[in-house]
């Protein structure tokens, strides 16, 4: 019987023992960001330092000059839904994983197509797609867990920069987006019935990505046909008439655009009216 009471007792006790939960060393974390007309996906276990080197000859961690799964557990992985620019080559929309040779004056930054491997044991050079050379900075700051984030974020341009310990790595990204929005710009202004939107829409396009500011200030003068009080619309006639070289014309915009502004109390365009004929 007592026999019989120490099993029981045994056996109650490793299942207690099994249902301990503990924090993962390394926490997952997915990081998912806007970029482009697409987005970025980034899953990666985060490692700590624990009074550990990151980086150099021999650390346990990521030593310099050997491959590096970039974090901890399964290999890194970037999920692109809309092809990128990475060095001169493009990747095609899909999923990657993201491997590292930490260096002292100098990393180089992978991209394979193997991205469900557990940590860089599966990483064969044969499956690279993209390899490319950075360098490394010193923060002032110390990061002790292991962090990759989406920074410097343009319409058409950003940095997945990984943090550790005192080191900062950029690695930076492209994507084309123009020649798509420039299709649908045109669509929408080439139909039988344009609206006052889509000719906004098209003068902004102009103005801000493509640059083209007699684009611009054609579009934006339609917009304005449909929408006479709008004085959003004479502020970006008068900043398009200054790239145009048409000082007289961009300050009678920028004072219209104060005018209409002062009266339906947006201050913010009224300072930005001002602003316009400082610069003239």
């Amino acid at each position: 019987m007592k026999k019989i009471l120490f099993v029981l007792t045994t056996l109650l006790s490793l299942s207690a023992t099994a249902q301990i939960k503990m924090p993962a060393a390394s926490p997952t974390q997915t990081l998912i960001q806007d970029f482009g007309l697409g987005k970025i996906e980034i899953v990666y276990s985060r490692p700590g330092l624990k009074g550990r080197a990151a980086f150099g000859n021999g650390t346990l961690l990521a030593p310099t000059g050997i491959v590096w799964r970039t974090g901890a557990n399964g290999a890194t992985k970037v999920t692109f839904s809309d092809p990128v620019i990475i060095g001169d080559k493009t990747l095609a929309a899909g999923s990657y994983g993201l491997f590292t040779i930490p260096g002292e004056n100098e990393w180089t930054i992978i991209f394979n197509t193997n991205s469900k491997g557990w940590g860089s044991f599966e990483y064969k050079e044969g499956e690279d797609v993209v390899r490319i050379k950075v360098k490394p900075e010193t923060t002032s700051s110390n990061t002790e867990t292991f962090t990759i984030t989406v920074g410097n974020i343009t319409p058409e341009t950003a940095s997945i920069i990984l943090k550790w310990g005192k080191t900062m790595v950029n690695i930076p990204i492209k994507t084309d987006i123009k020649s798509s929005i420039r299709k649908q710009v045109e669509a929408s202004t080439s139909v039988a019935t344009v609206t006052g939107a889509a000719y906004q829409a098209a003068a902004n396009f102009y103005f801000d990505m493509d640059k083209d500011y007699a684009k611009a200030l054609a579009n934006v003068n339609k917009a304005i046909e449909s929408t006479p009080t709008a004085y959003w619309l004479f502020l970006l006639k008068a900043k398009a008439q200054k790239e145009l070289g048409d000082k007289k014309g961009a300050r009678a915009s920028a004072e219209t655009c104060i005018k209409m502004a002062e009266a339906g109390k947006n201050m913010d365009y009224v300072r930005s009216g001002n602003d316009v004929i400082a610069s003239l």
